[in-house]
């Protein structure tokens, strides 16, 4: 019988200085509290001495879930790690750089358990960062990401989140994809998705992992996630519905073309073109052909997504805890 109330999963890169900070503070929320807890921290790679602390912070506590990739994957790969060792009944996401309050905790656990929410999501509705680099791009990213998936969030990207154990236990994540669990989520028929303001705090170590870069990365993440899970399962749909459209345009015009010019010879009735002296014939012809090679990708893609293995290994050098 799990009893464990909540799974804290941080994902984190490079915060050796942040981290004794980090997990003191969670630990002091979580025995106010009285909740039964677990940390599970994955580290995506460090190249600093972010191992080595964890390996001292969880020497005699059983509190501490710990995972150490060879190399670094990301952060949705972390996520998806650690959403896999997860043993709470409500699972929170949140940040390694002290950026992210773990006071926010308990309320967002009250909106799981109480309020019955499948997920929320953190608001940083007062930011610190840098308005130009990253809340005006963050806000059209939002906006977009709000239109195009029906998700209405004012900040998708929070690292603060709050989930249902059977939500995450269900999505899944890859590349960059952890931008779009809410989204995710509700295509895998999670509907109660809502968010809370959150405090974002100034970072006192390091720098940030992240530039500009994320935004441009991320509206193409976006219009990948549409695409695969609406058709993933069901490629033919997509690429059969438009190829077949393709095919009867160009079919049709070919058509109506030639007998044209049948009708035209018949007649008598002079001057008429040849139907390959018409450039409406070959855009006909190329329609004809683009139609057929999607037909053909589509059906590619079924085969491939018949006998595709879906499990994402990922190479896990060290644990602690959890065995």
């Amino acid at each position: 019988m799990n009893n464990i109330d909540i799974s804290v999963v941080i994902p984190l890169y490079n915060e050796e200085e942040s981290l004794p900070e980090l997990i003191e503070w969670i630990r002091k929320v979580m025995h106010r509290n009285e909740y039964r807890y677990e940390i599970i921290l994955v580290d995506d790679g460090s190249t600093d001495d972010s191992w080595d602390v964890i390996t001292r912070i969880s020497e005699g506590n059983s509190d501490i879930v710990a995972l150490q990739f060879n190399r670094n994957y990301g952060k949705a790969a972390g996520l998806h790690v650690g959403f896999n060792e997860s043993k709470g009944k409500v699972v929170i996401t949140m940040d390694a750089d002290l950026q992210d309050s773990p006071d926010e905790i308990p309320e967002l656990y009250k909106m799981i358990t109480e309020e019955k929410y499948d997920l929320v999501s953190g608001w940083k509705k007062k930011r610190y960062d840098n308005a130009f680099t990253k809340n005006l791009p963050s806000k059209i990213y939002n906006t977009a990401t709000s239109w195009m998936s029906g998700v209405k969030l004012h900040d998708m990207n929070c690292g603060l989140k709050a989930y249902r154990s059977k939500v995450v236990k269900s999505v899944e994540l890859y590349g960059e994809m952890h931008r779009y669990i809410p989204v995710i989520a509700k295509w895998h028929g999670f509907r109660k998705i809502g968010e809370k303001v959150v405090e974002h705090r100034p970072r006192k170590y390091g720098v940030s992992k992240f530039g500009i870069e994320r935004f441009l990365y991320g509206f193409l993440d976006l219009l990948s996630i549409t695409f695969v899970t609406k058709f993933k399962k069901r490629p033919m749909h997509f690429f059969g519905a438009w190829g077949m459209m393709m095919f009867l345009f160009g079919f049709t015009i070919t058509a109506w073309l030639t007998g044209q010019k049948f009708f035209l010879s018949k007649m008598g009735i002079m001057p008429h073109r040849d139907v390959v002296d018409q450039p409406l014939f070959y855009l006909a012809l190329v329609a004809v052909i683009v139609g057929i090679q999607m037909f053909l990708t589509g059906y590619i893609a079924e085969l491939v997504n018949a006998d595709s293995n879906k499990k994402t290994d990922y190479l896990i050098s060290n644990k602690i805890g959890n065995d």
